[in-house]
C-alpha cells in the first residue's frame, strides 16, 4: 500500500508542480488582498516563492508518508524548510504583513490537497488518501511555523538595526556632527525632527519620557534613552523657553537640566553641554534646572580647583566643626546669602531670633577671618555656598 502511495506522490510531484505554481500565483493575486493592495512583492518573486515552496511541501509530504519525516523540534535546523524560511525573511524585508503571508500558505495547502484528491481518485483508496491528507496538513502547519519564525527573526534584526542607526545618529547630533549639512538632513529624516528652528536640549535621570511627550503636546519633541538617563530635543516654535520649562516640571520625580535655545540641529551639541552642566548643578536632587538660571554653579563646575579653594577659604573652618556645632552655622550662613544679607529674612528662614543670626555670623567671621555683616554677602562667599550646594566639594 505504501509503495503505491509513494509512487503516486513521486509522479504527482513530477507532473503537477508547474500547474500548481501557476494556479497558486493566480489564486493569491485574486484572493489575497495584502498582495493585491500593497504590490510590494514583484510577480517574479511571488512565482519563484510559490514554486520553491510547493516543491518543498511535496518533498516533505513524500518523506512523511515514507516515515522519514522531520524529528519533532528539529524543523528549525532542517534544510527541507529553507524555502519557507527564505520566504518569511523576504516578506518581512518587503514589509508585507505576516497574516497575508500565512494566508497564502494556507491557500497553497488547500490547493495542493484539492489537487491530490482529484489526481488520486483512481489510484489511492480511502485509507491511503486519508493518510496523505493528514500528512499534508502536518507539513503545511510546520512550514507555516517556519515562515513565521523567520519573519519574526528578520523583524527583530531590522528593529535592532534601526535602533542602532538611530543611536548612532543621536550620538552624532550630540557630538556636533549636525554642523555637516548632509549629516544634519539624514539625522532629521530618520529622527523625524526639523533641521532648522530653535531647540531646547534637555537631559536628565529618572525621567518618565512618555509622560513628558504627552505633556509637551503638539510641540515637536523627541527623546532617547542613554546610559544613565535620557536626552530630549524640544522645538520652541512660537513658544518661549519659560513655557517649555514649566511643562517639563510635570516630571516631579526626576532631575532635568535644560539648555538655552539653540539654533537648529547644528547647535544641539552646544545645548547638550549646557543641559549636562545644568543637570549637574542639581547635585542629584529632583527638579528642573535651566542653564541661564545656574550660570554661577555651571562656572564652578567647570573650575573645580577654584570651587574647592573658595570652599576651603570661606567655609573650611565651619565644615571642620562637629556637625552639631557647624550645622546651624552653615544653615544660617546659607540662608543669609540667599536673603541678600538681610538678617531679618534670615531669621525667618532658619526660625530663630535676629540676634541669634547676628551672633552666628560673627562666630563664622571669627572662624574664617572674614568680615561679615557689612552690606551684601561677599561674592566669594556666595560662590562658596553654591559650590557646596551643588555637591562639587564636600
Amino acid at each position: 500500500m505504501r509503495a503505491a502511495t509513494l509512487a503516486f506522490l513521486a509522479e504527482h510531484r513530477r507532473a503537477r508542480v508547474d500547474v500548481l505554481t501557476d494556479r497558486l500565483v493566480a489564486t493569491i493575486e485574486a484572493s489575497n488582498p495584502g498582495y493585491r493592495a500593497t504590490r510590494v512583492v514583484p510577480r517574479a518573486d511571488l512565482r519563484s516563492s510559490c514554486h520553491d515552496n510547493i516543491v518543498r511541501v511535496l518533498e516533505l509530504l513524500d518523506a512523511a508518508v515514507d516515515g522519514r519525516g522531520t524529528e519533532p523540534g528539529s524543523a528549525a535546523r532542517d534544510p527541507a524548510y529553507d524555502a519557507a524560511r527564505a520566504t518569511g525573511r523576504r516578506r518581512a524585508e518587503q514589509g508585507l504583513p505576516l497574516d497575508d503571508v500565512l494566508r497564502s500558505f494556507r491557500m497553497g495547502g488547500r490547493l495542493i490537497w484539492d489537487d491530490l484528491v482529484e489526481q488520486a481518485r483512481s489510484t489511492l483508496d480511502a485509507d491511503e488518501l486519508r493518510e496523505v491528507g493528514t500528512r499534508v496538513w502536518e507539513v503545511v502547519d510546520e512550514t507555516s511555523a517556519q515562515v513565521a519564525a523567520a519573519y519574526h527573526a528578520t523583524e527583530r534584526a531590522a528593529v535592532r538595526a534601526d535602533e542602532q542607526l538611530r543611536a548612532e545618529l543621536w550620538e552624532g547630533v550630540l557630538s556636533g556632527r549636525a554642523k555637516e549639512p548632509g549629516f544634519a538632513h539624514e539625522a532629521a529624516r530618520i529622527l523625524d525632527v526639523p533641521v532648522d528652528g530653535d531647540y531646547l536640549v534637555a537631559t536628565g535621570v529618572d525621567l518618565d519620557t512618555a509622560r513628558l511627550e504627552h505633556a509637551l503636546g503638539s510641540r515637536p519633541n523627541v527623546w532617547v534613552r542613554r546610559s544613565g538617563g535620557a536626552v530630549g530635543l524640544v522645538a520652541l516654535g512660537a513658544d518661549g523657553p519659560d513655557d517649555v520649562l514649566a511643562t517639563l516640571a510635570v516630571d516631579d520625580g526626576g532631575s532635568i537640566g535644560v539648555s538655552v535655545g539653540v539654533e537648529g540641529l547644528a547647535g544641539v551639541d552646544t545645548g547638550f553641554r549646557q543641559a549636562v552642566l545644568a543637570l549637574r548643578t542639581l547635585g542629584g536632587r529632583p527638579g528642573v534646572a535651566a542653564f541661564d538660571d545656574r550660570l554661577p554653579e555651571a562656572l564652578l563646575l567647570t573650575s573645580p580647583e577654584v570651587a574647592g579653594r573658595l570652599v576651603a577659604v570661606w567655609l573650611g573652618p565651619v565644615l571642620a566643626l562637629p556637625p552639631a556645632e557647624g550645622g546651624p552655622l552653615l544653615d544660617t550662613l546659607t540662608a543669609w546669602v540667599g536673603a541678600g544679607g538681610s538678617t531679618t529674612h534670615t531669621a525667618e528662614a532658619v526660625h530663630c531670633h535676629r540676634n541669634t543670626v547676628i551672633n552666628r555670623l560673627r562666630r563664622v567671621g571669627d572662624l574664617t577671618g572674614q568680615v561679615l555683616l557689612d552690606g551684601v554677602p561677599p561674592l566669594e562667599l556666595a560662590l562658596a555656598v553654591r559650590s557646596l550646594a551643588i555637591g562639587r566639594v564636600r
